[in-house]
């Protein structure tokens, strides 16, 4: 089991779009929104793919990473705290070790979120007939 990660940095108004962000819908193979289910990250073309790790510690390492390089934007001095975002990147690790994906969402300045997931592979635990980006 590996993990991909994908980030997400966009307007409140793109994530509200329901449409693209499903299989099936016209725009879903080329939209950067996230997903409604983090599985779907699998479905989109290589590319989208930002980091592929078999090690949770370096999977969660890239999550706060990417975490902390936004965070003097969070909306919220709750969310800035440092002391939270560690806990946060800590959780990932443990979530990565025991074969789970990984969400990180979080409201920024100027109406924009961002989302920094991490996607179990290889196989899925909940869609095991998705493939794998890499193959």
């Amino acid at each position: 089991m590996h993990h991909h990660g994908y980030l997400w940095l966009g307007s409140g108004y793109e994530l509200a779009k329901d449409g693209p962000r499903r299989p099936g819908h016209p725009e879903f193979p080329t939209a950067r929104v996230v997903p409604l289910e983090l599985a779907h990250w699998l479905l989109k073309p290589r590319p989208f793919v930002q980091g592929t790790w078999d090690d949770p510690g370096a999977a969660a390492a890239w999550f706060g990473q990417r975490a902390r390089e936004h965070a003097s934007a969070f909306a919220t001095a709750h969310d800035r705290d440092v002391e939270r975002i560690a806990g946060k990147v800590e959780s990932a690790r443990r979530a990565a070790a025991g074969g789970e994906d990984v969400a990180g969402g979080w409201y920024l300045t100027g109406q924009r979120f961002l989302s920094v997931c991490l996607v179990a592979c290889d196989p899925h635990p909940a869609r095991p007939e998705f493939p794998c980006p890499e193959q």
